[in-house]
């Protein structure tokens, strides 16, 4: 009896923590008092700029423009620990968001009802009860620990010479030339939607807002490029640097697809025509003539710049109804309220940044140890 009381409880167990050496453990739920994370192996004496951190939260947070959910939280950060005189210890950095703006009693027509393609059904299944407030621990609010932890990582890169910027370069079927090199990266900020090139950018901010309009929901993709990336790291069989960017990509909530380099364009081409040629430029530096390979062969980096592509799926919640079955498996009908984004792209672009820094760090400290 103890041994499957024990397996019963081995079975409930979340899994909480991301990384290798740099990890990033989180706790809260989109409706709690607070969401936070505690980051270990955090170099020490690194300088902490904290206006940088409340920045790349700012641009996650909700609230932001007419294309996003109207739940309004400041999303103002506290460092507990970890941190003194304004640089790093080397201990742990914990970290808390306090949320303030839970509206709990819009959910209450679905404490019993499972969402169409929530994981509303696979929380209670594995565990046997959900928070059923926006979502719990399954709402993409948890992802505000990622973006912190994410940058305090991008304060140890950008002293390694190395960038990260993504951008949203589809919604729907407006998209962007599949080459980042075609567009000035530095506009992303400039538009609500975070696309680089503004015509495309009011087409989107356009779509996404008649879509509102019909109380539904659209996807799109985001693309990144991580930029002085060392050749060298990650492994050749188990720990791949792409297979590492993946898992990180595909953990974030609402995404369905992963690719880098030309992706599943391969799959048409031969290879006379994808085959990156190594070029010499004398004193040892060895660079690829191009770069099909998204910076990565072998499972390795190759110091050319690393980008990938990640697929949202429309946001689930959809402000029109909807058949489902309740706990019961009763048929029903759902309509949905509260305040919910037609669009995750726009605030996903930060997110995406955060887990590939915590990647390329991780990867680092683990090539460095």
């Amino acid at each position: 009896m103890m041994e499957a009381a024990a397996k019963e409880a081995a079975d409930t167990v979340m899994a909480n923590t991301f990384g290798h050496r740099f990890t990033l453990t989180t706790f809260g739920e989109s409706h709690g008092a607070a969401i936070g994370g505690v980051v270990d192996g955090m170099p020490a004496g690194i300088d902490i700029d904290l206006d940088f951190i409340q920045q790349e939260l700012n641009r996650r947070r909700p609230g932001q423009s007419k294309i996003t959910t109207s739940r309004q939280e400041p999303d103002q950060v506290e460092l507990l620990s970890g941190v003194f005189e304004g640089r790093t210890t080397g201990c742990p950095i914990g970290f808390i968001v306090r949320n303030e703006n839970q509206h709990s009693q819009d959910y209450e027509n679905m404490r019993t009802v499972y969402r169409p393609s929530h994981a509303d059904f696979t929380y209670q299944t594995k565990y046997g009860l959900r928070d059923h407030r926006g979502g719990g621990r399954s709402s993409a609010r948890i992802t505000i620990s990622r973006v912190v932890a994410g940058a305090l990582a991008k304060l140890v890169l950008r002293q390694q010479g190395i960038s990260i910027q993504a951008y949203t370069s589809q919604v729907g079927d407006i998209a962007l030339d599949r080459d980042y090199h075609r567009y000035d990266l530095s506009l992303t900020e400039t538009n609500s939607v975070r696309c680089p090139d503004p015509e495309k950018a009011a087409q989107m901010e356009q779509l996404i807002s008649h879509v509102k309009a019909e109380g539904d929901t659209i996807g799109g993709i985001v693309t990144c490029v991580i930029s002085g990336c060392p050749a060298g790291l990650g492994e050749p069989e188990f720990g791949k640097l792409h297979a590492e960017l993946g898992s990180a990509m595909l953990s974030i909530n609402a995404v369905k697809g992963f690719e880098y380099g030309d992706g599943f364009g391969f799959a048409t081409q031969r290879g006379s025509q994808v085959n990156d040629r190594f070029v010499s430029h004398g004193n040892g530096r060895i660079t690829t003539a191009t770069n099909h390979s998204g910076g990565i062969q072998g499972g390795i980096s190759n110091g050319e710049d690393i980008y990938f592509r990640v697929a949202f799926k429309p946001v689930a919640t959809l402000l029109r109804p909807q058949e489902t079955v309740d706990m019961e498996g009763n048929a029903t009908t759902l309509t949905a309220r509260g305040r919910h984004d037609p669009c995750v792209l726009p605030r996903a672009v930060p997110v995406v940044e955060a887990m590939a820094a915590m990647v390329v760090l991780d990867h680092l400290l683990l090539a460095n140890k």
